[in-house]
């Protein structure tokens, strides 16, 4: 089943393919942070930042907090270790996220 869609204005798309994968890929790699972030969103206003990160080997992400909203992991390709720590700073709970194996992602609720 397929369906067709009309509009009368442009509609903008990126498509999220290999091509767009190794650009971010190699911007990665060639930041002294080890990743790049390219968004989807069109200002840092808007109520919901869609972005796909490139994390490349060796980089590391602060352990963080957000109180208001989830955050959202899906592994597109390689594989991501994600740790939970309680607020001593201690390991909890970790899963490596890693899509050959049917682990694809995880939604870490507001506040965690």
């Amino acid at each position: 089943m397929y369906f067709r869609l009309f509009y009368s204005e442009t509609i903008k798309m990126t498509k999220i393919d290999n091509i767009l994968l190794g650009e971010v890929s190699r911007q990665a790699q060639s930041s002294p942070r080890l990743r790049m972030n390219h968004n989807f969103h069109d200002s840092m206003q808007s109520p919901s930042q869609r972005l796909l990160n490139a994390l490349e080997p060796g980089t590391v992400l602060p352990i963080h907090r957000h109180a208001l909203t989830d955050e959202t992991y899906i592994v597109l390709r390689g594989k991501l270790w994600v740790r939970f720590y309680d607020d001593d700073k201690r390991v909890g709970k970790e899963a490596l996220l890693d899509p050959v194996n049917g682990s694809y992602g995880v939604n870490i609720p507001a506040g965690q």
